[in-house]
């Protein structure tokens, strides 16, 4: 078995150790998502935004769909990474947390870039055309509509596109057979659909509380 058992130090290293460790903007959204109290738990991880950030580049991404954007770090970072006609669309439910988004959107100069659809994202994705249209989908929303989001989203990415959903590990209790509430059940039930699903290749990252990366074949 080849990994590395994580403590606080060597995650702080971690933490240095990445390009864009000392982005001001990034430091300022995180340290106003953190004020916020318990909320922001939803924030991803700094590492999760680089590595999400590389990938939109290195895929030569150029249409994002984002769903669950909270207060904006992960969208600011894939945003970053488009080409000047990229295009990010981000579902989310809340006018409050998506307020504070749209102010660093304006800030970093990349809201032109954004499109935001307020309102429960299934439907919101029923709303769109059902062409493959995506290159990349990020998924960091309601865990019980995991399995929704992707069936809505899958139909709309283009061959060899990428879909990467977070907490899919959900803080090791998915490994626990007597943890059976709603989102841990769900997020089980996913990462076992994916692992056969002939639709995509995936692979579960130990980033952050586990990301999980698709292929769509």
């Amino acid at each position: 078995m080849k990994y590395l058992p994580m403590n606080d130090e060597l995650y702080a290293y971690l933490s240095r150790h990445r390009s864009d460790a000392d982005d001001c903007l990034l430091t300022e959204l995180r340290a106003e998502t953190e004020a916020l109290g318990s909320e922001s738990r939803m924030q991803i991880s700094s590492e999760q935004g680089g590595l999400l950030a590389i990938l939109v580049a290195v895929t030569g991404a150029k249409s994002i769909v984002e769903v669950g954007t909270f207060t904006g770090y992960s969208s600011l970072c894939m945003a970053r990474a488009l080409p000047a006609d990229g295009r990010l669309l981000c579902l989310d439910q809340s006018e409050e947390w998506t307020f504070i988004a749209r102010k660093y959107w304006r800030k970093a100069g990349v809201a032109e870039k954004i499109e935001l659809m307020i309102g429960p994202a299934v439907e919101s994705l029923k709303r769109l055309e059902d062409t493959p249209r995506f290159d990349f989908a990020f998924i960091d929303a309601d865990k019980r509509e995991y399995d929704a989001y992707y069936e809505g989203i899958l139909p709309r990415m283009k061959r060899n596109s990428l879909i990467a959903f977070d907490n899919m590990l959900w803080g090791g209790s998915v490994l626990d057979s007597e943890t059976n509430d709603p989102d841990t059940a769900a997020i089980r039930a996913l990462n076992e659909k994916l692992r056969y699903d002939l639709r995509v290749e995936c692979v579960l990252l130990p980033v952050a509380d586990g990301m999980q990366l698709c292929r769509v074949r």
